[in-house]
């Protein structure tokens, strides 16, 4: 029996019943046609399979979530157009829904709540739309031309958990339109589109490298300003860096970010004072649309900031709603010192590697001494010293996580941040659904933040339900595009599902993103220490034994690297070497490691040796110290995976 993730779409005719009272001989007539003229060709484009066919509807397979939506909105719009000259009660419309869940294949055919869900969706469609989960939203992001109504959680028959359910806007409920007007409506598309844009990143024009923190940090800050303008699309900030640095025309950078306006500028800071300059463009034409430059007081800088914004959608006509006035102006400080050490921990606190999380923490630990009510710092703080628990840093604590997530939280309960940090907390007292609760809290306000998407991952995986923490690692990896730890994670969990071949295609693409990290941040030792095992799956023998020994060599005391390194070595048969890694790196990370070990599929080729049963046996007499003790006093030595 095989089980995969994959995107499932169910589709059925509405009010099949009745058109085959009416006319049954015309009705499956005009059923095949439309199956045979349209419907197989688009399924074949997005490289769909079809699972099966019954009298009224289809189950189809695609190996790509956007593949499934886009065929989905193609089939429904055609129909539309097929349905044209056709009377009310003689159209053939169908419902479509789309899911993205695990199946078992068996005899070509697939099953399970992934099937099951994806029915359910689709009889919730509207006639002649498409209805889909909440996990099919979430990996569609911005990669197609599709709005998406929240119709929010719904109960669905026979399945456990509540399922949020979008509606895709594909104009379904107007009435159908002459062929003119079909016409009319693909030649002038820009005219009736929601506006996007992109924020681009601003250049350092300080003559000092070590100021990018701060231009990086202004256009963090635009992006999430705009993003508070909800008659506007606006392209997330890691879609947007991943262009940093690359020479590229306007107008190619709108093509590629599929936007239709970008914004470009440039940041100089000297002393007290700040130069800002900023173009909005069009996309297709190339033209200013407006363009300012700003000499300001650096005092002056959350006002610049606020009146840079505004500017843009004037320029848009995009008229504010009172709400959007208030969101844009709202800053977690008012001091510019405090604001700009965050912006510097930040900057750290995006490269990975346990070094620069340390010094994430002593720069967000220096904002807060200067402003202790800044929110953002408070919840930048307790994720430094979660990603310092999962490397099994010593100076990590989990007290300090707890207690900063929740001044985070008191301070500001809609940070998404402080959420994801109050997720880490749960996740490391092993609280797992509390952790998840607070994970799908944080991508709920904020569905492009990478460390929520990544932590859910975790948490999933830890529950083994390895096929929904795929989706969450491949969401995260989506949405930050320079970053290897989701995409690691992804690739674990694909080979953990017995699904080598997928393995072995993600395994380039996460070596890709590990060597760019490494030619950035040459220090970052878990690049190295994931690596290795990619280059073991890829056959690269030589180059990964030397990867494992960097990966050790360059940080000593990251010991979640170490552990990484163990695994590999036990997939080359280095049983002793691995089990020496092991006890030098387990004990550092502490309970929930040893909790992990239990099920880690990369542990089988170690659990008859001596060495490591001897070794388990100690954890686990340690494990029950521990868990005797924590009924007295706070245990402040747990660790991450």
């Amino acid at each position: 029996m095989e089980r995969r993730l994959t995107a499932i779409l169910a589709a059925d005719v509405v009010g099949y019943s009745r058109l085959m009272g009416l006319d049954e001989a015309g009705t499956l007539s005009a059923l095949k046609t439309h199956r045979r003229e349209m419907a197989d060709a688009k399924i074949a484009e997005h490289r769909g399979r079809i699972v099966k066919l019954t009298g009224d509807g289809m189950l189809v397979e695609f190996p790509s979530v956007v593949n499934a939506v886009a065929c989905a909105a193609e089939i429904q719009r055609k129909m539309r157009e097929r349905n044209v000259d056709v009377s009310e009660d003689r159209r053939i419309e169908f419902r479509i829904g789309v899911h993205l869940g695990d199946v078992i294949v068996e005899d070509n055919d697939i099953y399970g709540d992934g099937v099951n869900i994806a029915a359910r969706i689709e009889s919730m469609a509207r006639p002649g739309g498409v209805a889909v989960s909440g996990s099919v939203r979430d990996n569609v992001g911005n990669r197609l031309d599709l709005a998406f109504e929240d119709t929010g959680e719904q109960i669905l028959k026979n399945i456990e958990r509540p399922v949020r359910v979008y509606n895709v806007d594909l104009f379904a409920d107007a009435p159908p339109r002459s062929i003119a007007s079909i016409a009319r409506e693909k030649a002038e598309p820009a005219a009736r589109a929601k506006p996007s844009i992109a924020v681009l990143p601003f250049n350092n024009m300080s003559g000092d490298p070590e100021q990018e923190y701060f231009s990086d940090g202004i256009t963090e800050d635009i992006i999430t300003d705009l993003s508070k303008v909800g008659a506007l699309a606006v392209t997330v900030r890691n879609t947007t860096f991943a262009l940093k640095g690359k020479a590229m025309d306007v107008s190619e950078a709108a093509r590629q970010l599929r936007v239709s306006h970008v914004l470009e500028g440039s940041v100089r800071k000297a002393g007290s004072r700040v130069r800002i300059t900023a173009q909005l463009i069009d996309g297709m034409s190339g033209h200013h649309l407006w363009a300012e430059r700003y000499d300001r007081d650096l005092n002056d800088i959350f006002a610049l900031q606020d009146e840079i914004a505004r500017a843009i959608v004037d320029a848009l006509k995009i008229r504010l709603m009172p709400a959007e006035h208030a969101a844009i102006g709202k800053r977690t400080t008012d001091n510019v010192e405090a604001y700009q050490y965050y912006l510097m921990g930040r900057q750290h606190f995006l490269r990975l590697g346990r070094r620069n999380h340390l010094s994430a923490r002593r720069l967000y630990q220096r904002a807060l001494e200067i402003d202790p009510e800044y929110a953002l710092a408070r919840a930048g703080l307790a994720l430094a010293e979660g990603m310092l628990l999962r490397s099994g840093d010593r100076s990590a604590n989990l007290v300090t996580l707890s207690v900063e997530a929740q001044r985070a939280l008191a301070l500001d309960s809609t940070l998404a941040e402080a959420h994801v940090a109050d997720a880490m907390a749960h996740f490391q007292k092993e609280q797992i659904e509390l952790a998840g609760v607070a994970c799908r809290r944080a991508i709920a306000l904020d569905p492009n933040l990478y460390e929520a998407h990544r932590t859910l991952g975790d948490v999933l995986r830890m529950e083994r339900k390895f096929a929904e923490a795929a989706a969450a690692y491949e969401k995260a990896a989506d949405v930050d595009r320079n970053s290897y730890g989701a995409m690691c994670m992804l690739w674990d969990c694909r080979k953990t599902l017995g699904d080598e071949e997928e393995a072995k295609r993600l395994s380039r693409g996460v070596l890709t993103r590990i060597e760019k990290a490494m030619q950035l941040y040459p220090d970052d030792g878990a690049a190295y220490a994931y690596g290795c095992y990619i280059l073991h799956n890829l056959g690269l023998e030589e180059r990964a034994l030397e990867w494992a020994e960097r990966a050790i060599t360059i940080d000593p005391e990251d010991y979640n690297s170490h552990y990484n390194v163990a695994c590999f070595l036990a997939a080359i048969g280095a049983v002793e070497k691995a089990i020496d890694t092991l006890e030098h790196s387990v004990p550092q990370l502490g309970l929930q490691q040893v909790h992990w070990m239990a099920q880690d599929v990369d542990m089988n080729p170690l659990r008859d040796h001596p060495r490591y049963r001897a070794l388990i046996e100690r954890l686990e007499i340690s494990l029950a110290e521990a868990e005797g003790r924590s009924t007295s006093e706070p245990e402040t030595r747990p660790s991450g995976t």
